[in-house]
């Protein structure tokens, strides 16, 4: 189907009227010049220039892709987001990482019910496993060889990971008290 072209002397009558807005508003002569040339541009239109057999044989390969590549995709993305806490896990060494790898792949085969109790066990603080064991890292974390702890027993990286941690929170309060001293230098030191 092609569209009607417009009589010329009306198209060139419409055209020249442009033009002349377009000087008034100050235009550069280039950017008028490039649009004279591009409303020369031949106007027709077509509605559909496949014939009825291309678009069957697109409509055949269409019906492939959607019948085997979307699901593919669909059970590709559903997997990665389902892992998604026990990666989250691992890299914060949390001390259940296997549980809450158990739960991912739980969630997965239960239709994805299990999964927000997975990124919540991941995300929240094991304090009751620091409270049991001294720490809130996994074993792994401490055993790893390329770690700075290195050849040292499970015991004593434990404690110099705490100490570590220690030295860092007295750090940040030395650094806390000096700020209000500094805002508050009436204030006697020690009272």
């Amino acid at each position: 189907m092609v569209c009607k072209k417009a009589p010329s002397g009306a198209f060139l009558f419409v055209l020249n009227k442009i033009i002349k807005v377009m000087y008034s508003n100050k235009m550069k002569k280039i950017q008028v010049a490039i649009f004279s040339l591009f409303s020369l541009l031949p106007m027709s239109c077509f509605a559909s220039g496949a014939s009825r057999h291309l678009e069957q044989i697109i409509a055949d390969y269409l019906v492939w892709v959607v019948i085997l590549i979307v699901p593919v995709a669909v059970i590709y993305i559903f997997w990665k987001v389902h892992i998604l806490p026990e990666i989250y896990a691992e890299k914060v060494h949390h001390p259940q990482t296997k549980l809450i790898q158990v739960i991912c792949i739980m969630s997965i085969i239960f239709g994805g019910i299990l999964w927000p109790l997975a990124w919540i066990l991941a995300y929240s603080k094991p304090v009751l496993h620091k409270m049991a064991y001294g720490t809130d890292k996994s074993d792994e974390y401490y055993l790893d060889p390329e770690s700075e702890h290195a050849g040292k027993p499970l015991t004593l990286a434990v404690v110099d990971d705490e100490i570590t941690h220690l030295k860092e929170k007295l750090h940040g309060l030395e650094e806390k008290r000096q700020r209000v001293l500094d805002q508050n230098p009436n204030q006697a030191v020690g009272s």
